[in-house]
C-alpha cells in the first residue's frame, strides 16, 4: 500500500514541494515515480527561481506545463 506521496503538511505544503526548493534531484526523481503531479505546488517556478537547473529540466522531461498558474503568484 505505501504512503500517500501527495500528503499536505506544513510549511512546504507536501514533499514533493520540499524537495523541489531544496534542490533534491533524486528525492524529485523517486516522487515523480510514484504518480506525483509534475504542476504541483509551482515545481516549476519554485526550481526555475532557485537556480535548480537539473530539477527544472526532470521537470520539463515529465511533462511540467511552462504556463501552469496557481498559488501564491498564480
Amino acid at each position: 500500500m505505501g504512503a500517500n506521496v501527495n500528503t499536505r503538511g506544513m510549511h512546504y505544503n507536501n514533499a514533493f514541494r520540499a524537495a523541489v526548493s531544496g534542490g533534491h534531484e533524486p528525492i524529485v526523481r523517486l516522487l515523480l515515480e510514484k504518480d506525483t503531479d509534475v504542476d504541483a505546488q509551482e515545481a516549476l517556478y519554485t526550481a526555475s527561481s532557485r537556480g535548480h537547473e537539473p530539477i527544472v529540466k526532470l521537470l520539463l522531461e515529465k511533462g511540467a506545463d511552462v504556463n501552469a498558474q496557481g498559488g501564491f503568484y498564480g
